[in-house]
């Protein structure tokens, strides 16, 4: 096992499963069927925007749209019927492990989608590193279990020796051959499909992922979401796996991005104002672009914390170089010193907290992926916008293999899986 964690476990299990797939020739087209995950699409332009894309975009599966949560939980559970019994969705002959590539420009994304085999964080053999929110789980759960379906792989990695040996020489090998599946969604990715079904590649990728730990990159809430399920299935059978997509990030590095606040009732003024110089603050000239905002955020952050504010005034305003005095008050002693001087550990700990005491709650808080976005909405709304600077994969790995925990949404790694490529459904084993 090459791993610093618990050495009582046995790997990674990634088992094969009959996909449910589109009907290319029951729908406009497969990329118009697909979504981002489900917390990066930002609503309600997003929502809307896909909706609008396709009749039976995978959206109105994974965020349905009804007045009560039960409602929604049921209608999305009735469509997903529906489109079985139409034909728009069909589950695969037999079981298969599907490699999955992504690609745009430079950037190139392959790993295996699989029913990865469930295990609680003691057991060092699905590390998390961030915090989750119960009423997200509790959606989530919800969800799955009326659908009684993993509607969208989670995103996790793991470490190789960056070579083309075991599981990767079979993703490669794989490459080489027709896909199942090839669309471009709007975003320039392109996205390949492969079924793996022949016995002798599956025994090779199970060989090396057992001397394997992941790292969840994307979907702590979903995965928490797996293991309650497992908890109400207690007996050996199809709720002791969940949906995941493997990426040996030796051979395949992932972008790491932040993940912006979005205060919904705490205008940038008020936001300023109560800082009281503990934190040193610098406007930017009127008119400077975002990236060029977001550069001289990232020269700030190599130097200490460092954030981005802006709101209604169109203005960007940077804040270095807290109080240390402040910083000693509020962040906890009892922790790793790299998680306390994370950025995401200060902004909480200190800012939201402390300065601006504005409670964590989807009303005042929102959790924003795209930077655009976070700027749009502030300025529409009157709020802020928290601009982060990514934290580096090792260090998230460092943390996660200590058994500490980042603040919830610390990290985007990517690029994403796409949600509507396949499906896992539960009824099918």
């Amino acid at each position: 096992m090459n791993s610093t964690g618990p050495a009582a476990n046995d790997g990674l299990h990634l088992l094969p499963f009959r996909g449910l797939r589109y009907d290319a020739q029951r729908v406009g087209s497969l990329a118009a069927v697909t979504s981002p995950p489900y917390d990066v699409v930002v609503r309600p332009d997003g929502l809307n925007h896909l909706e609008s894309a396709d009749p039976h975009n995978i959206v109105r599966l994974i965020l349905p749209q009804a007045a009560t949560n039960g409602a929604r939980h049921r209608q999305a559970a009735e469509t997903l019927d529906a489109w079985l019994a139409e034909g728009v969705l069909t589950p695969e002959a037999e079981p298969a492990l599907y490699v999955y590539e992504q690609r745009k420009g430079d950037v190139l994304q392959r790993g295996l989608i699989g029913a990865l085999e469930l295990s609680a964080p003691a057991e060092g053999v699905v590390l998390p590193h961030e915090d989750v929110m119960p009423h997200v789980i509790e959606d989530r759960a919800a969800l799955m279990r009326t659908t009684a379906a993993n509607l969208e792989p989670l995103l996790l990695t793991y470490r190789g020796n960056g070579s083309a040996t075991g599981a990767t020489a079979v993703i490669e090998r794989t490459t080489l051959r027709a896909p199942v599946l090839a669309t471009t969604t709007e975003d320039g990715f392109s996205h390949r499909l492969w079924a793996i079904t022949d016995p002798a590649d599956m025994e090779r990728i199970a060989a090396d992922l057992a001397r394997h730990q992941a790292l969840i990159a994307d979907g702590h809430h979903r995965w928490a979401t797996y293991l309650r399920l497992r908890e109400e299935h207690p007996s050996p059978g199809p709720w002791n796996y969940g949906l995941v997509l493997l990426v040996d990030t030796a051979r395949y590095p992932l972008q790491v991005r932040a993940i912006h606040r979005l205060l919904n009732r705490l205008p940038v003024a008020d936001a300023l104002a109560a800082l009281d110089d503990r934190f040193r603050i610098r406007t930017l000239d009127e008119g400077t672009p975002l990236p060029s905002a977001m550069e001289t955020l990232a020269s700030a952050a190599a130097e200490g914390n460092a954030f981005l504010l802006t709101g209604a005034d169109g203005r960007f305003h940077l804040l270095d170089r807290p109080d240390p005095a402040l910083l000693a008050r509020t962040v906890p002693a009892d922790r790793p010193e790299a998680w306390r001087t994370l950025d995401a550990t200060v902004l909480h700990a200190t800012l939201i907290d402390h300065l601006w005491r504005i409670p964590d709650t989807p009303e005042h808080i929102a959790y924003i992926h795209d930077t655009e976005a976070a700027v749009g909405l502030a300025s529409r709304r009157g709020g802020t916008a928290v601009l982060m600077h990514p934290v580096r994969e090792e260090v998230v790995r460092d943390l996660a293999r200590q058994g500490v925990t980042m603040p919830r949404k610390s990290t985007s790694f990517g690029p994403k899986p796409a949600t509507g490529l396949v499906l896992r459904s539960l009824a099918l084993g």
